[in-house]
């Protein structure tokens, strides 16, 4: 089948305009973040030169294309400054990006041959903007909502077992894209799920279409003047006959070409205005995308934690030393992660929802590490643990907004207090989070430990030996742990409110507005209230009560912290 019919047809799928439907919808223009511009509105000429024709992207043509992707040298490329979405950042850090808003994914996969190639997220961005019609039938644009993507599927291949292997890639192809996306937004026009899934897959083709726009790569004269399209050269410029020559050997499949102008232009841009051209900023960033520091630190904080519950069930204290050692190790990388964020951002990177899961698992983890070495009670180093590791799976793992470095709120600008008030909210959310871990160990060995001995307590839990040994021990020692932990969380909530209240003076002229985040970390804090206090008429069953009622303490601020954000309109749009 011919795909030039509803290839040509992409420019009025382009203007489909199946955005998704707006969120937060109160929220005025102060405290919302900058517009996202993953394509630069600039009219600009492809500097590579005119891309060949679409073709239908048969496994000859792929392996060709990963022979190319073998030969040639980009890594002189990777740390070349570009601006691009309201800051300047390196070319890496842009091709993953595009990537991933394209993709879905960190990298370009495709099956070839019953296996699966991959392709470095820094050569597909190079070879979307040189030879975009490869991708034309290729499995490039994320779709995840697996009602529309079935409906593209569906429409598009008719065996069976082929509309199965699509519908596994979790991708559709630009030419299903074209050929069909503007019956299916008419057919489901009054469906939201539909158009915010078509919204997403419409940026991607928008992404995949105009690549070449965002080559700013020419630094300015003055540091306050805008970055240059590389375009905006003059045509005999060395960098236009480098970038020209590139696009040519790409296409021929020239990799000797393609790496003896990737080594002049990685020489030649940065000598324009090199007294503008950032340096050391490049070097950091290029750490902190090749460090990959949340993904191993989640997985150092994983085998902490299963190296101190063998402890606790083994009575080996070297495991004891292993733990702390792993804990210490994830700490670091997770450190390193979030300072080089800070660093790159030029900000205090709590601003976002990835941003702040990262932030508070951070400073959860340090104080249960902090508390593990002081009271010589180390299950408060096995929640540190646990609560690090899903807290940086989840961040790492299931898309969680904010992942690109961007720009800041206007609202976040307005007062140094705002710095405060989020760090002390978000020290006690993953307080609360080590709450909720040490709850899950007691309840374990409540109800699992029940005739039998729990070595747990005498294993590593605390050093006092002045307690009765066994189960009733265990659970006693929890018990302490678990309300020295939810009695720091309650009194650091407590004061994260006040100091938010006297920012909100500050920022909006008023104390309290009962916005819907005011009003449930409230709520959330008065939990915690009833949590510390109804111990006292438990009797003997209080530890246990309290166990139950941090679970339920938990999941209140799980909503707080992403229910709010997510479902309900307010202020407080940005969090």
């Amino acid at each position: 089948m011919t795909i030039a019919r509803p290839l040509l047809a992409l420019a009025a799928a382009l203007a489909l305009g199946a955005a998704p439907a707006p969120a937060q919808v109160t929220a005025p223009d102060g405290n919302a973040h900058p517009a996202t511009r993953m394509v630069a509105d600039i009219d600009a000429a492809n500097p590579f030169g005119a891309p060949a024709p679409p073709v239908e992207g048969t496994p000859e043509q792929t392996r060709a294309k990963l022979a190319l992707a073998d030969a040639v040298d980009l890594s002189p490329l990777r740390d070349l400054a570009v601006f691009h979405n309201g800051r300047v950042k390196i070319l890496d850090t842009l091709a993953r990006e595009t990537v991933r808003e394209v993709a879905g994914r960190r990298d370009y996969v495709e099956p070839l041959g019953g296996k699966k190639v991959r392709f470095d997220p820094l050569f597909t961005f190079v070879d979307l903007t040189i030879d975009p019609g490869f991708y034309a039938n290729k499995p490039l644009i994320a779709v995840g909502y697996l009602p529309l993507r079935r409906e593209f599927v569906e429409r598009s291949i008719a065996d069976e077992g082929e509309r199965r292997r699509w519908l596994m890639l979790l991708r559709i192809s630009p030419a299903m894209y074209a050929r069909h996306s503007q019956a299916i937004a008419t057919d489901h026009m009054n469906e939201p799920a539909y158009r915010e899934a078509l919204g997403r897959a419409d940026q991607a083709i928008r992404i995949w279409d105009g690549s070449p726009r965002n080559l700013r790569l020419v630094a300015p004269a003055r540091a306050d003047l805008p970055w240059k399209h590389v375009s905006e050269l003059e045509p005999a410029h060395p960098v236009r006959a480098a970038l020209l020559a590139m696009g040519q050997a790409w296409r021929a499949g020239d990799a000797a070409g393609v790496n003896e102008q990737v080594r002049l232009l990685a020489s030649a841009l940065p000598a324009l205005n090199a007294e503008v051209y950032p340096t050391t900023r490049r070097g950091l960033e290029m750490a902190y995308n090749r460090s990959n520091a949340f993904e191993w630190g989640a997985y150092a904080y994983f085998v902490a934690l299963l190296a101190m519950m063998l402890a606790f069930g083994t009575e080996r204290r070297w495991l004891i030393a292993v733990g702390v050692a792993l804990l210490s190790l994830a700490i670091a990388l997770h450190a390193f992660g979030f300072t080089t964020r800070c660093l790159i951002a030029e900000r205090f990177a709590i601003q976002n929802q990835f941003e702040s899961m990262t932030g508070l698992s951070l400073f959860g983890a340090v104080v249960g590490l902090a508390l593990a070495a002081a009271r010589r009670q180390w299950i408060f180093g096995a929640a540190a643990a646990g609560m690090g590791f899903l807290a940086l799976l989840a961040a790492t793992q299931a898309g969680i907004p904010g992942v690109s470095i961007e720009r800041e709120a206007a609202i976040l600008n307005t007062s140094v207090l705002l710095k405060y008030h989020v760090t002390t909210v978000l020290v006690s959310y993953g307080l609360i989070t080590l709450g909720f871990i040490i709850a899950l160990f007691y309840l374990g060995a409540h109800y699992l430990g029940k005739g039998r001995t729990v070595p747990i307590a005498q294993a590593a839990l605390a050093d006092d030996d002045h307690a009765p040994a066994g189960r009733e021990r265990t659970l006693a020692d929890l018990d302490r742990a678990h309300m020295t932990i939810l009695q720091l969380a309650f009194w650091t909530l407590g004061v994260g409110i006040l100091l938010g209240a006297w920012w909100a003076d500050h920022s909006w002229g008023r104390w309290w507005a009962f916005d819907p985040k005011e009003t449930w970390a409230l709520i959330t804090w008065i939990v915690y209230l009833i949590v510390v206090h109804v111990r006292v008429g438990a009797g003997r069953h209080r530890g246990l009560v309290t166990a139950w009622l941090s679970l339920i303490g938990f999941f209140v601020m799980l909503w707080t912290y992403f229910g709010v954000n997510l479902l309900l309109p307010g202020l407080h749009a940005y969090a």
